[in-house]
């Protein structure tokens, strides 16, 4: 398909650069079918699923993945990307032109990488010295990898070291956050606990890739970034019943629709799953693992966007943006929610 389908005009003061407080009070709109629009509130979320329906979470914990350092009298930015073993990470370098490979780059407090390999997509293998787990040299020397379109209008502090964080964030390993899980706070979890909604949680580590817009003209030729995902025996098993039941398998977020959707087969069964994914959903495809989406709303072109087109059909969603943008809804990492049952 043409990426033109998938433009938007988009007024820059709909980009939220802070979340709203309390989160579940942000706003969301549910597209129901072919009903019309709602504008409701996230804390609203119980009254607008079913007894038996399970909502399915991303626990990955962001870490401080963005790194700014020197090679030689040259500043290097990196922004680690994926995970390759214990001390060495895929990257994405900025002024990476002058860098060459066996280069070192001093990070802050000691921190030092070896610039190991660059891959045809422009990235490198960044290899950590010392012996200190990777983890604990950035939390020393890294910042939280707010968006671009965050953070090229305000610096990174602290408060984003909690707002860049969900509430079940648990295992180490984004770079980028599963945004949709933001809006949910301990009473809103409780509320959906006593309306008989069920939670379920797996894990998928989001990379920079998801921050990459889309260059090829046409769908077919754009390349995903591969992410490592699990969902245990367990996990699949649940679900798989809650749904044989007459649940609905609601994925809050695209990070846990596109893992769910890698573990389902044909049959609609989805099974255990350990390993990366690259699904690159676009409209025509037949999904199999998931009955809803409660998400954000994401960029003009994006594979996100592109994502939501093929749940809920691409005119389908034009309208719905567009009743977004002129009904002022807060748009991205930080903005409003949708939820989108087909």
């Amino acid at each position: 398909m043409n990426v033109d389908l998938f433009d938007f005009e988009l007024p820059p003061e709909r980009i939220a650069l802070r979340p709203v407080r309390p989160r579940d009070a942000a706003r969301m709109l549910v597209v129901d079918g072919q009903a019309p629009f709602a504008d409701r509130i996230v804390r609203e979320l119980p009254s607008l699923l079913r007894a038996g329906d399970v909502l399915v979470f991303n626990d990955t914990r962001v870490i401080p993945a963005q790194l700014e350092g020197l090679r030689g009298q040259a500043r290097i930015g990196a922004t680690l990307h994926k995970r390759i073993d214990l001390r060495r990470w895929q990257a994405f370098v900025r002024n990476a032109k002058r860098l060459r490979e066996g280069d070192t780059i001093a990070f802050p407090e000691g921190v030092s990488a070896l610039a190991e390999q660059r891959h045809e997509d422009g990235s490198w293998t960044l290899a950590f010295m010392g012996d200190e787990p990777v983890e604990v040299l950035l939390e020393r020397a890294g910042r939280m990898p707010l968006p671009p379109y965050i953070a090229g209008k305000r610096a990174t502090d602290e408060a984003d070291r909690r707002d860049y964080q969900t509430m079940f964030a648990d295992k180490d390993g984004a770079v980028a956050a599963p945004t949709a899980s933001l809006h949910f706070t301990p009473e809103l979890v409780a509320a959906l606990d006593a309306a008989g909604i069920g939670r379920e949680t797996l894990t998928l580590h989001v990379g920079a890739g998801t921050f990459l817009p889309v260059k090829a003209s046409d769908t077919a030729e754009h390349r995903m970034h591969a992410e490592w995902g699990r969902i245990d025996d367990a996990t699949a098993d649940r679900l798989n019943a809650a749904r044989a039941a007459g649940g609905r398998i609601i994925a809050v977020g695209t990070t846990s629709l596109r893992l769910l959707e890698s573990a389902a087969g044909e049959d609609k069964v989805i099974r255990p799953f350990e390993g990366d994914t690259a699904i690159f959903i676009t409209p025509g495809y037949r999904f199999r693992a998931i009955d809803g989406l409660m998400t954000n709303f994401h960029l003009p072109r994006s594979t996100l966007f592109m994502l939501v087109s093929a749940l809920m059909g691409l005119e389908r969603m034009q309208a719905v943006y567009a009743h977004a943008i002129a009904a002022e809804y807060r748009f991205y990492s930080y903005g409003d929610s949708s939820l989108l049952l087909p």
